[in-house]
């Protein structure tokens, strides 16, 4: 398994595992085969697992925890806070004291006296960046974590964070579909000495190509809702979907495989964090690692993925805002 070292000394695995979806959001999930994910992930070399306390009200944690008993030691643990939601409204909450309330709410709900990395989901406009990565920094001296993280931040913000205290990574929405962080967030990164952590690496799973209509998406999943996933704009992309399938193909590899491998094809400071709640997604997924793009097939990936190509929002109106602040 391939070690990639991201900023402020944090060592992770090329590939992640992300927790989402064993939360519900995505439909159904079976507790006892998403802890089997897990550990199959451990067993096959994965350390990194990607979790929030959002992700179904701290439900994903619980099953992280008892997924990692007696192996905690062998695992990269995120979690991620300041995500608020009040009578179906979804707000941000970067204040100090919201910053250590929420991490011992977590290490309670792994059974952890601490996470490696500690990431603030989305930025707060109400509270200075400075005040929030001041209590994050204050964790990592009382030993709670080791290093600290923010989500969906814009260039001048990390700036900002980073200059109160080593920012180890930021984690953004990235994949073919969804470049839009080449333009300031990864030359920002480069230039810090930040790593990246790239979220939703297939799409929200279009990438796959296992997802050909609307009704192919479970009741209750969020999917339904994205503008991406919706009417003419579904239908665009799954043209560039064909179009990653065919390539694909034309290769002998599976369409997340070529996706996958493409996004490690970045730099050597992204890592990708991909959501399964399956172990025979699982193994496929880590397929790409032996996977390796020649310059021709890179150009072609260009001509059918460029920055903007996605139809439609990445969010529903009432998230966009929450996005690259």
């Amino acid at each position: 398994m391939e070690i990639r070292h991201l900023g402020d000394g944090l060592d992770v695995t090329a590939l992640g595992l992300g927790l989402m979806g064993m939360s519900g959001v995505y439909g159904a999930a079976d507790d006892d085969e998403s802890i089997a994910t897990i550990r199959a992930a451990l067993d096959a070399g994965v350390t990194l697992f990607d979790n929030a306390e959002a992700y179904g009200g701290g439900h994903s944690e619980e099953i992280l925890g008892r997924a990692l008993a007696g192996r905690r030691d062998a695992a990269v643990v995120t979690t991620k806070f300041g995500l608020t939601f009040h009578d179906g409204v979804m707000g941000e909450d970067g204040s100090p004291d919201n910053v250590r309330r929420s991490l011992e709410a977590s290490l309670r709900r792994m059974g952890m006296d601490h996470v490696d990395v500690y990431f603030q989901h989305r930025v707060d406009l109400d509270t200075p960046i400075e005040e929030t990565v001041g209590a994050m920094a204050e964790l990592i001296a009382e030993g709670k974590t080791r290093h600290i993280g923010l989500c969906e931040v814009s260039a001048a913000t990390l700036r900002r964070a980073h200059a109160v205290h080593p920012v180890a990574a930021v984690q953004s929405e990235y994949s073919l579909w969804h470049r839009d962080p080449e333009d300031e967030v990864l030359p920002a990164c480069a230039e810090l000495g930040v790593g990246f952590m790239a979220y939703s690496p297939l799409g929200r799973g279009i990438l796959t190509g296992r997802i050909r209509r609307f009704e192919d998406l479970p009741a209750g999943d969020f999917r339904r809702v994205s503008p991406r996933f919706q009417g003419e704009n579904f239908q665009r992309n799954l043209d560039l979907v064909d179009h990653v399938t065919a390539l694909a193909s034309a290769k002998g590899v599976e369409p997340a495989q070529l996706a996958l491998a493409w996004l490690l094809g970045r730099g050597p400071q992204v890592v990708a964090i991909f959501g399964t709640r399956h172990q025979t997604n699982l193994r496929s997924n880590l397929g790409a690692l032996t996977i390796n793009l020649s310059a021709d097939e890179l150009a072609r990936i260009d001509e059918i993925a460029p920055k903007g190509v996605a139809a439609g929002d990445a969010w529903p109106a009432a998230f966009m805002d929450q996005l690259n602040r």
